[in-house]
């Protein structure tokens, strides 16, 4: 083309891409990262100074959340139970940090420096005695947890935040292990910690606002983008998590394949489907959350029990070669295992249920309507202070497509009545599950959106 035509052309195809849905969303998810933080509980709120930051736990959490700190500048002391144990907390540090320099992100002389100078992994509460955070990352266990705190309660100086790196239980309860509550609260970290950006603070019933505004500035100094969150039993992230990904067993038990559902929701644009999600966490960390929840479950819950048959199989994903997908040399990403469906097949059979067929677009329609539902109660409640909060979270924590904005967003885009219609018909089939969030029923018949609610 002339000059002249390829202006007119470039400004055509500029107009065009300006009109379609996912620049509003890409728009919207730019803005709403910057608007986050901007919490009217903190402002005008100093932080209390952090240098030291003190680490319980050296697993991968442990080890992933020291490393997010030692790149950021902070000097670190990771606890462990035991001199072995601690070693093997180093050494995978020194890998996260070797990792850091094959990318370029930090040079070896820094790197030389941090492991000399910054990172102390020892056994013994004394060693946190000048921390002025303390996170603890041990083992998800309410017993274990309060164990920890009653012994921070007891080293750790007057002023030092005390965080818990819990991804489900009930901080209020933790807290009351000390004799300053006020001083507690959640830092719900993404694995891999000093990658994922999502931080989670989660503010308990008596946490001091100054602890809050700590939170926040210690997520900004690692390079987080930072979420409050109320109590509630997997906090914003993992509570809707938890809907959603039970709609998706839901269509398999009704027929769908876990295979299907997956490429239905890659094809929406997340980067992975649900079944590949486990796979990577491991069908254990599943396992444990079903039976940690068993004794609340309702007798009209519809139960994965082929879920359990794997982990009962020692089929527990990528680190054990086979999930609901087969790792092995040919197929190192994962390829369908026939033996899955026959699995589900004799559980649906067990349960009494009829297979059917299930679109592509249906897939996404039930996943996207249960993960709106149960964001709308999770605004309700408070325990996400704004629509904004569920998307950033979503967005920076679960890979949910960024050209969409976030669940809010794609349901205002939708049209909220469309989505609350969607319920009401899966209602008909299981009316247990499927009941209208509240606030969802309020804003749909005057064409209201969640946006109108970010203030």
């Amino acid at each position: 083309m002339g000059f002249d035509e390829g202006l007119a052309e470039e400004r055509r195809q500029f107009m065009k891409m300006m009109e379609t849905p996912q620049r509003a969303g890409l728009i919207h998810a730019f803005f709403i990262e910057r608007k986050v933080a901007k919490l009217p509980e903190i402002e005008g709120v100093a932080p209390r100074d952090v240098s030291a930051i003190g680490v319980i736990g050296g697993g991968t959490m442990g080890a992933g959340i020291a490393t997010a700190a030692l790149l950021r500048g902070l000097s670190v002391t990771l606890v462990e139970r035991d001199d072995e144990a601690a070693a093997r907390a180093r050494a995978t540090i020194e890998k996260n940090l070797a990792a850091a320099v094959k990318r370029g992100k930090l040079k070896e002389a820094k790197r030389d420096a941090i492991l000399s100078d910054a990172l102390a992994c020892v056994t013994g509460y004394d060693a946190l005695g000048q921390a002025d955070v303390i996170i603890e990352a041990v083992f998800e266990s309410m017993d274990v947890k309060k164990d920890v705190f009653r012994e921070l309660d007891r080293i750790a100086k007057p002023g030092a935040v005390l965080a818990t790196n819990t991804s489900y239980l009930d901080i209020d309860e933790i807290a009351q292990a000390t004799s300053r509550p006020e001083d507690v609260i959640g830092l719900h970290f993404f694995s891999p910690a000093h990658v994922m950006k999502l931080l989670e603070v989660v503010v308990a019933d008596k946490t001091a606002p100054e602890v809050t505004a700590t939170a926040f500035a210690l997520g900004k100094k690692l390079g987080k983008v930072s979420v409050r969150a109320g109590v509630c039993d997997g906090f914003i992230g993992n509570r809707i998590l938890s809907h959603y990904r039970a709609a998706a067993d839901h269509m398999i038990l009704d027929g769908a394949s876990p295979y299907q559902i997956d490429k239905a929701l890659r094809d929406f644009g997340f980067p992975m489907g649900p079944y590949q999600v486990g796979d990577l966490a491991g069908l254990d960390i599943g396992y444990m959350t079903r039976q940690r929840k068993a004794p609340q479950r309702h007798e009209k819950d519809r139960y994965p029990g082929w879920a359990d048959t794997l982990y009962e199989m020692g089929r527990l994903g990528q680190k054990t070669g086979r999930g609901y997908y087969i790792y092995d040399e040919e197929s190192p990403r994962g390829r369908p295992d026939p033996e899955v469906e026959e699995i589900i097949a004799a559980e649906r059979e067990k349960q009494g249920v009829g297979p059917r067929d299930f679109t592509d677009e249906e897939i996404v329609a039930r996943y996207m309507a249960a993960m709106v539902n149960e964001s709308a109660r999770v605004v309700e409640e408070g325990i996400a202070q704004r629509p904004l909060d569920v998307d950033v979270t979503l967005l920076y924590g679960y890979g949910f497509p960024r050209h969409r904005g976030g669940p809010m967003h794609y349901a205002d885009t939708e049209g909220l009545a469309t989505i609350r219609n969607r319920i009401k018909q899966y209602a008909a089939e299981d009316d247990h599950f499927w009941k209208v969030a509240p606030l969802l029923d309020r804003l749909a018949p005057d064409n209201s959106t969640f946006a109108s609610l970010n203030g």
